[in-house]
This record gives C-alpha cells, structure tokens and sequence, in this order.
C-alpha cells in the first residue's frame, strides 16, 4: 500500500507540473511499455449514395473487404475507410421529393449484412477496421452518420457518431451524436472525427487531452472548399502533436487520403482520384516531447493567471 500511495503521489506530482494527465503522467513514472511503433493503413474509396438499394450496399461492402485484405496482407494492424464507406446516403436520392430523407425505405437487413459481412473478414485476418456508414440504434427515425470501429476479433468495439453536423445534415439528414470515442488497437490510443469537424479544433484539442495517439478522421469530402479539410487536419495534426489518418472519397477534385505525422506533414498519401490503400508505419512516441511542453506551458501560464 505504501508503495502505491508513493507512486499515485508522484504521478499527481508529474502531472501538476507538466501537465499531462493522470494515465501520461503514470506512464512516465512507472515506465509501462508500450509498442513504438503499429501499422495503419489509410483507404481511399468511391462512395455510393443510395443505401436502400441492395446492389449498391452489396457492392460497396465487397469494395470493404478487398481493401481489408490488402490492408492485411501489406501487414497493417488497422485500416482506415472514409465517412460513407458502406453507404453514403445523399440527400436528393434520399429525398423522395419531399424536404426529409426517406429513412423507412433503407434496406436495413441489408446494410447490416454488409457490416456483418466486414467484421467476419476483420475476424478472419486479425485486423482492426475503422468504416463510415450509418447507425439508426435509439427511438428516433432518423440515423447517425457513424463510424463503426471493429476489433481485430471481428467484434464491434464502438462506434463514433458525428457530433458537429453541418446545416443541410441537421435539417436533412442525421441526429447529432454526442460524445468522443477513443479506443486502443495494438497499444496505440486512436480518437475518431467525421465528416466536416476538422472546423472544430475543440474536438481535438480534447483527443489531446485524453492522450491519443492518432486521430482517425474520415470525411465524404468538401466539394465548396476542395482541399480545405485537409489543411485543418494538418494544422490539428501538427498543433496537437498527434497523427491523423486523413481518409475520403475516391473522387476527381478532392485531395488524397493519407497520414499526417505530428508535424503536420504528410508521410504517404493515395494516388489522386483512386480508389486503394496506402499503408504507413506510425511512432505513437514522436509527438511526446512536443505535447509534454506545451502542456508545461500551458500549465504555467495558467498557474499565472
């Protein structure tokens, strides 16, 4: 016990001076180990965007799963697919003339197949998939726009549901998620992001402070402002000291998929405009001295306040 309390005291002593928070602070005193570095993959695909047809769900589940294979194969322990991969639901095909979306016309049996059908093959090669699609769990008619996070048993780890929807998703579309979703895979810590929320650097900075390692941030894309969510996740990458899987839409005008390292650089990105993979070897300790100073800084300057 004695031993314990030593070590609880040093570690809120770390923390109070550097600023990180109690399970960054207890790595450092107690030294855990931790893998250095894990293999992500980044996918880029085409987006179809009409989930009550079952030729499209079926094709776009099938396009998954030949990435997950050639994600594992290339010796990823996780791959990546943009916001929509199993169904991108658009607003005009889901409209059905009226001003909201068609919701109770969704081939549901067939979207869930679809998900079922990916988890057995991250089960079967022992690789952990991170899909956009979406997720009607709850009372309201309305879906989420999620991603569906799937462990290397083929078990649905979590899924992360947008939570900053843009003007036409709320009025149209979805119901806003509400929390953050971390997960670990293969010792690495990954946070979640979808769609346009690379406009809200308060969601990472939060990523931060829950000490992520990685920020998987997938999107459909920004067709006003091509180019511009890559600039933000570049940005976020490099002012909070973490990774950033950047993956979007297979789609003439929108910039590469790829991986930011926490300098805000790109370390391998997609060929433009096609759909695959690409596959990188990520330092979950490159950022730390960075994040452990701005975090003393920031606990200084506060100190003075």
């Amino acid at each position: 016990m004695t031993e314990n309390a030593s070590i609880r005291q040093r570690v809120r002593e770390r923390a109070a001076k550097t600023g990180e928070s109690y399970p960054t602070a207890r790595r450092h005193v107690v030294a855990e180990p931790r893998p250095a570095t894990v293999v992500i993959a980044v996918a880029q695909t085409a987006l179809r965007p009409d989930p009550r047809s079952r030729a499209q769900l079926r094709e776009s589940g099938a396009r998954v799963r030949e990435l997950v294979r050639e994600a594992a194969g290339a010796g990823a322990a996780l791959v990546q697919f943009p916001e929509g991969a199993l169904t991108s639901p658009h607003r005009r095909a889901m409209s059905g003339g009226g001003p909201g979306a068609d919701w109770p016309a969704v081939d549901r049996a067939a979207l869930a197949a679809e998900l079922d059908a990916v988890a057995e093959t991250a089960r079967e090669l022992g690789i952990w998939v991170v899909a956009g699609g979406i997720d009607f769990a709850g009372d309201d008619p309305r879906p989420t726009n999620a991603l569906f996070v799937i462990s290397a048993h083929g078990a649905l780890a979590g899924r992360y549901d947008e939570r900053m929807l843009s003007r036409t998703k709320t009025a149209f579309q979805y119901r806003a998620g509400t929390r953050p979703f971390v997960f670990e895979a293969r010792g690495a810590r990954f946070g979640c992001a979808l769609g346009m929320e690379t406009q809200y650097p308060e969601l990472f900075s939060a990523y931060e402070r829950a000490d992520v390692d990685c920020v998987l941030l997938s999107t459909a894309g920004n067709p006003e402002v091509p180019g511009g969510f890559v600039t933000d996740a570049a940005g976020h990458a490099a002012a909070n000291s973490f990774w950033v899987g950047y993956s979007g839409p297979a789609q003439a005008g929108e910039p590469p998929s790829g991986v930011l390292s926490p300098s805000g650089t790109w370390v391998a990105r997609c060929a433009p405009a096609t759909e695959g993979i690409v596959v990188t070897v990520i330092d979950t300790a490159l950022g730390d001295q960075a994040r452990s100073w701005r975090r003393a800084v920031r606990a200084a300057a506060a100190g003075h306040a």
